[in-house]
């Protein structure tokens, strides 16, 4: 089973589609019935909901880890009308005859984490994640230190993405990939897989001593832009390195920092390797894309999103921001809220 999935749902048999997805997916986890029922459910009322309320949309689906309990991230993405008040769109708290549960109040009840975002007008992203064990329900933004979001897709009509993620922690340190292999397909996924081995087997070293690793590694590649960013929380710094259009930004919240890196190609052509250390502030939140996203996103065009979980804004980053002609993926890293942002 792939990592990430996707669907479009814009007539009602992908419902039944999206449905049977999400159960494939759930079984292959190893949820039980009443769990695979839950995943059933939740995607159900949201594949209903693209198709009711905004005529039409996407699922992405995401298989996760943590602790060695599998779970899986739902993301429903539509440009349709929009929700005015989604308080009040949570508190349908009864099923009602022939829906398989009750809206968003049933998706939010059956998911371990939820969260939505609407500007009216400008459609919805909602998200929800289930695991395997049923655990308390978290408001969003809270919970762990940090929070992770990611959509890596591959261009429409390849089944292997060119792009490549990975994520490294350990106690007051972490460390995060994003490579981008040239072009898209096959051997794109073959630069950026070579770069997550090289990445993972020289997790201790810092991002500079990584990206000259792969360099060499990546030689009988086509090869691949490349940034890591290293995350140092009890210094409150992040190193960053980079070569390639990986683009990558620290936002606080009263400042956006674009983060350096080199023209070249690792594996190809890479004449300056250089890490660069940035201030990281207290809240702080990383972000990091490939060049399938334009340049031209601003969070400030969505009121209040910067508060909301990584994968909301991930979701409307790729949403509205996608490029259709190559491999798309957005990386969002968020240290938990404290009272310095409220």
């Amino acid at each position: 089973m792939k990592e990430i999935n996707r669907l479009q749902v814009v007539e009602q048999s992908q419902v039944g589609e999206a449905r049977r997805l999400a159960a494939s997916i759930s079984q292959s986890a190893g949820f039980d019935e009443t769990r695979v029922g839950h995943v059933s459910i939740v995607v159900t009322e949201l594949a209903t909901n693209l198709l009711k309320h905004a005529g039409g949309g996407e699922l992405i689906f995401r298989t996760i880890q943590a602790d060695d309990q599998p779970g899986i991230e739902i993301l429903s993405l539509d440009k349709g009308p929009g929700i005015r008040n989604i308080n009040d769109s949570l508190r349908d708290g009864f099923s009602t005859a022939g829906s398989p549960g009750t809206g968003l109040g049933a998706i939010q009840r059956l998911s371990s984490q939820f969260d939505i975002y609407s500007i009216p007008g400008q459609g919805v992203v909602a998200f929800s994640q289930i695991w395997r064990q049923p655990t308390p329900l978290l408001p969003p933004v809270r919970g762990s230190a940090s929070e992770l979001g990611v959509v890596c897709l591959p261009i429409h009509g390849e089944e292997q993405s060119g792009d490549a993620w990975a994520i490294h922690q350990t106690p007051g340190r972490v460390l995060i990939l994003l490579a981008d292999g040239l072009g898209h397909g096959h051997f794109a996924a073959e630069a950026s897989g070579e770069a997550k081995v090289i990445f993972k087997k020289y997790a201790h070293h810092n991002p500079a001593q990584i990206i000259t690793h792969m360099h060499a590694a990546l030689r009988h590649t086509r090869g691949a832009a490349v940034a890591i960013a290293e995350v140092i929380l009890s210094q409150r710094i992040l190193r960053f390195a980079g070569v390639g259009n990986i683009a990558g930004r620290i936002i606080s919240s009263d400042e956006i920092h674009s983060l350096v890196s080199y023209n070249g190609t690792v594996g190809l052509e890479a004449r300056k390797i250089q890490e660069f250390t940035y201030l990281w502030p207290e809240g702080g939140m990383l972000i990091m894309n490939s060049d399938g996203l334009d340049t031209r996103w601003n969070l400030e065009s969505f009121p209040g999103l910067r508060w909301r979980h990584p994968m909301l804004i991930a979701g409307m980053l790729f949403r509205n921001h996608q490029r259709q002609n190559d491999d798309s993926t957005v990386l969002v890293f968020k240290e938990a809220r404290s009272t310095a942002w409220a």
